[in-house]
This record gives structure tokens, C-alpha cells and sequence, in this order.
């Protein structure tokens, strides 16, 4: 048994992969069973605590990697935590525009994130373990993520501020189309079963809680394509790369009843998110045209920090009271 335990999987020992797995599922089991068994609606102060927890247990966690893998991988680590948690704070954005269209009321919304954390921890498995596995063959794909990154940066920066339109979105009219929603929500349950007025017979429907789900799952996919390279760009190591996304996402559900009300004063993050991306990606080329093997952790840490800081700070000062922020 302790031989398999010690046997490396992808990188690392297998009992460091069952110990973290089992920490999320302690985590999630306590969310669920204890802190929201009775479906409350979540208020700022509770949203808070619970954010700050989350990412206490998210550095802590840094701490481990740092005394177990090194200093190096500590770092690391690090950085990819707060790009992870910087990216996924544009999911905030969508996912209250989710809820909004399809009118979620905020004491539901706890269920519909809880569920879709479950989905994000499989998906962002798949595609860190597809990821890993073709750069450990192709360490040329480390530039092509590194110049997606870049792009996707500077058309971050250069695009528009429109409005998006929820009723056009294909998925949602696809779903609404190809299968049986209810026009109003049922409590807390994703399907219900009631008399269709087409067939006379009693059927299966969906209810608009499941129709966000599905959104907000499909609207994490799109987020990980610019989030996985990014990571990939900081460390290949699967183990690093998958536990600081997962800890970054954990903390994004409580983080989200805090933010949701708050949003406007963050309207120059994207920016930053922007710039964030762009040196993410040309910090490869950098290090290349300068001959090292990596570009230093600490000084990728401490240039994220600057940026976020910069673009937060920047963000709250030009929506403060009596200020309205434009479009750069």
C-alpha cells in the first residue's frame, strides 16, 4: 500500500493527489451539509468571512507545496493562485449577468454554484491533463499558449464595452428549442415534472436553475481556455498548475455575493486582466531573448501583484462617490 502511495503520478506522489482531492471534498461536503444545508440567501458579511477563509486555506495550501516541492514550486504556486484568482474574477461579471437574465433569486444561487464548482473541478482535470500531457511532448506549445496569451491581451485591451445579449446566446435558445423548460423556477430543483400542454401527458421539464447551471459550466470552459495557458505559461507541473485553479475557483462562489453588488466599482479590472495576460505570455519570449532558462518566479509574482494592485486601486479610485468611470 505505502508503495503505492509513493508511486508518481503525473509528476508527483500519489498520496499528495488523494490528499488534496480529499481536502476538497471535506471542503465541499462542509459547505454543503453545514454551512448552507437550509438554502439561506447569502449576505455580504457571510460572503466575506468565507472568502477570506477560502483564501487563507489557498495560501496555507502554498505553504505545503513550498515545504514539500521547494521553494521554487512555492512560488509558483503562489503566483498561479493570484493569476487564477484574477482571471476567474471575470466570471463574477458573467455569472450575475446569468443569474439576472434568467431572474435566479440570491437565496438560490448558492445551489447553482455548488453544483457548477463539482463540474469545474472534473472539466479543469480534463483539460490541465490534456494540457500537461501535450507539453511534455511538444514543449513548443508553451510558445503557442504564450503567444494566444499575448493576443488575447491586446484584444482584451482594444475591444468594446457593449452590452451582450443573453436571449441571443446560441446555447440558450438551442436548450430552450431542443427540450422541455418550465417559465418559472420550482424552489431550488433543476427539473420537475409537470403536464405538457402540447402532449396532455405528464413529462420531465427543466426549470431555469438547471439553464444556469449549464451556462455558468459553459462560461468556465471558454474562461479555461485563457486561464489553463496562462498557468501553463508560470509552471508545467500538472500538480501545481491544477491545485492552485481549483483553490482560485473555490473561494470565486463565496467571493461572488460579495462582489456581485459592488461590480461597477471594478470597471477598469479587465484592463488590468489584460496587461496581465499580455506579460503572462511575453515573459517566455523574454526569458529566451535573454538567455535564462525561466523567468525568476519571485519577479513574475511581484509584477502580478503590481498589476492587480495598480488596476484595483484604479478601478475604486475612479468610482468613487460623485465619480463616474468611462470607457478608456
Amino acid at each position: 500500500m505505502m508503495e503505492l502511495l509513493t508511486t508518481a503520478f503525473l509528476g508527483q506522489p500519489v498520496w499528495m493527489w488523494l490528499g488534496f482531492l480529499g481536502l476538497v471534498a471535506i471542503l465541499l461536503a462542509f459547505d454543503l451539509g453545514v454551512l448552507h444545508r437550509d438554502g439561506h440567501e447569502i449576505e455580504v458579511r457571510e460572503s466575506l468571512f468565507l472568502s477570506a477563509f477560502y483564501i487563507f486555506l489557498g495560501v496555507s495550501f502554498g505553504g505545503f507545496v513550498w515545504w514539500q516541492l521547494g521553494a521554487q514550486s512555492g512560488v509558483e504556486y503562489l503566483t498561479g493562485f493570484v493569476v487564477e484568482k484574477s482571471l476567474a474574477m471575470d466570471n463574477v461579471f458573467v455569472i450575475a449577468m446569468i443569474f439576472g437574465y434568467l431572474a435566479i433569486p440570491r437565496q438560490y444561487q448558492h445551489r447553482v454554484l455548488f453544483w457548477g464548482i463539482l463540474g469545474v473541478i472534473v472539466l479543469r482535470a480534463i483539460m490541465i491533463g490534456f494540457g500537461a500531457t501535450l507539453v511534455s511532448e511538444f514543449g513548443w506549445l508553451l510558445y503557442v499558449f504564450a503567444a494566444f496569451l499575448i493576443f488575447t491581451g491586446v484584444k482584451m485591451l482594444t475591444a468594446g464595452h457593449g452590452e451582450t445579449d443573453l436571449g441571443q446566446n446560441p446555447v440558450l435558445r438551442f436548450m430552450k428549442r431542443r427540450f422541455r423548460v418550465t417559465d418559472q423556477l420550482h424552489g431550488d430543483r433543476f427539473f420537475v415534472h409537470q403536464t405538457d400542454p402540447k402532449t396532455g401527458k405528464l413529462e420531465r421539464f427543466m426549470t431555469p436553475l438547471f439553464l444556469a447551471l449549464v451556462m455558468i459550466e459553459i462560461a468556465d470552459v471558454i474562461f479555461a481556455v485563457d486561464s489553463v495557458p496562462a498557468i501553463f505559461a508560470i509552471t508545467t507541473d500538472p500538480y501545481i498548475v491544477y491545485t492552485s485553479n481549483i483553490f482560485a475557483i473555490l473561494g470565486l462562489r463565496a467571493l461572488y455575493f460579495a462582489l456581485a453588488a459592488i461590480i461597477h466599482r471594478f470597471a477598469y479590472l479587465k484592463q488590468a486582466l489584460a496587461v496581465l495576460l499580455i506579460f503572462i505570455g511575453s515573459k517566455i519570449f523574454v526569458a529566451d531573448l535573454l538567455g535564462w532558462t525561466k523567468f525568476p518566479a519571485e519577479w513574475s509574482l511581484g509584477v502580478t501583484f503590481v498589476i492587480l494592485a495598480s488596476g484595483i486601486g484604479y478601478s475604486l479610485w475612479r468610482t468613487r462617490e460623485g465619480q463616474t468611470a468611462r470607457d478608456p
